[in-house]
């Protein structure tokens, strides 16, 4: 750019200061294209009220920079004047995304993003509202998967998907909980839930701590954990790592009668694993991953005071006293106990429905293969 072309600029510059806008115009008007301030022949005008050109000299401008910050932010201003919503919002979040990834912002640019930010939000509320309404008139509901979806597309949910920390078997559904009627079984265990609460009050009416749920080992690095050997998450098992516990089942035969009902796998070294799972007061268990997407994990609840939960990927439940759940733990998953008392629930695992007699057996030999290879890493949750 040569001096005479600087000069132009300058004064169209002090042409905007003093916002007259046609004179802008005239100015830029006597420069080549390879030294058109595009941005600046945009503000001038929109001063001069010519939206046309001044959407044109925005498109060029993100034609050479197609993630520039104030090309986007005066882009969805036009949009917005012009009542396009939805073009407003995709302009003005392009700018919001640009500018979490931009460090050291103007201050001017913080004004103009705000105002962005405020659009968007007033544009996610105007439309729900009118999804909502169609929703309504269409006597439709949010429940199920169609609620789920609805509540992903407008930004209430988060997505999340099935990510085990060591195995995945591929083309099972994406299904972070399982509901009780699924499981024709599940009656007979849960049925049983008075006799295995009165065997649980006599173990805990001894006053000894269960052993820690996740415990460090000298055969494998320590685990990032902050429960790690911690009494807080207790676990006292029936079956661990396809072992039965003999002293624990003997004190326990209803609950040991009861998980005959459960399909759960048959894996050397591995499966099953049952056991009291405890939560003392004030414990959370921290958002992690299961090591497979090829188990489903049961709860029943035996001891559940209020305000305990636990959050399978974007939905959370609370356990009902007596009532299983049933869920996918290679979602991420997280569990808390905010009351003042402790929770007890029976945890175990169950071959996930979708997977055939033929996969299973095909996945067991997989997995004791492994096994076989200098063995095989315990599952901590």
């Amino acid at each position: 750019m040569d001096a005479a072309a600087a000069n132009i600029i300058n004064n169209a510059r002090v042409a905007l200061q003093r916002r007259e806008g046609e004179q802008a115009r005239r100015l830029l008007a006597e420069l080549a294209d390879s030294d058109m301030p595009w941005l600046l022949l945009a503000q001038a005008c929109n001063l001069d009220g010519d939206v046309a050109a001044e959407e044109s000299a925005l498109n060029r401008q993100l034609a050479l920079e197609p993630r520039n910050l104030p090309a986007l932010i005066l882009s969805g201003e036009l949009k917005a004047r012009a009542g396009d919503d939805r073009a407003a919002n995709a302009f003005f979040q392009a700018a919001l995304n640009q500018a979490a990834a931009t460090p050291n912002l103007s201050a001017a640019l913080h004004a103009m993003l705000e105002r962005a930010r405020q659009f968007v939000d007033q544009v996610r509320v105007k439309f729900e509202q009118h999804l909502m309404e169609g929703l309504n008139q269409a006597g439709l509901t949010r429940d199920g998967r169609v609620g789920s979806a609805v509540d992903m597309l407008l930004g209430r949910k988060q997505l999340y998907l099935q990510q085990p920390s060591s195995f995945y078997f591929p083309g099972l559904p994406q299904r972070q909980f399982y509901e009780r009627d699924e499981f024709s079984w599940l009656a007979e265990v849960e049925q049983a839930v008075p006799e295995m609460q009165a065997e649980l009050r006599t173990i805990l009416a001894e006053g000894q701590d269960f052993a820690p749920y996740v415990e460090s080992s000298s055969e494998r690095p320590r685990a990032a954990n902050p429960l790690i050997n911690d009494p807080s998450w207790g676990a006292y098992y029936f079956w661990r790592n396809g072992k039965i516990v003999p002293e624990n089942a003997t004190r326990c035969p209803v609950t040991i009668k009861a998980l005959e009902h459960a399909p759960m796998p048959l894996i050397d070294e591995r499966s099953p694993v049952a056991l009291w799972s405890l939560l003392k007061p004030g414990t959370h268990i921290q958002p992690h991953h299961g090591m497979l997407n090829t188990r489903l994990i049961c709860h029943i609840p035996l001891i559940v005071p209020k305000d305990c939960a636990i959050r399978v990927g974007n939905e959370t439940r609370a356990w009902r006293e007596g009532e299983a759940l049933i869920f996918d733990d290679s979602f991420e998953h997280e569990a808390w106990n905010k009351s003042g008392d402790t929770r007890v629930i029976l945890l175990f695992e169950i071959w996930r429905p979708e997977i055939s007699l033929e996969e299973r057996a095909a996945l067991t030999k997989i997995f004791e293969t492994i096994n076989d290879y200098q063995g095989v890493p315990e599952d901590a949750g």
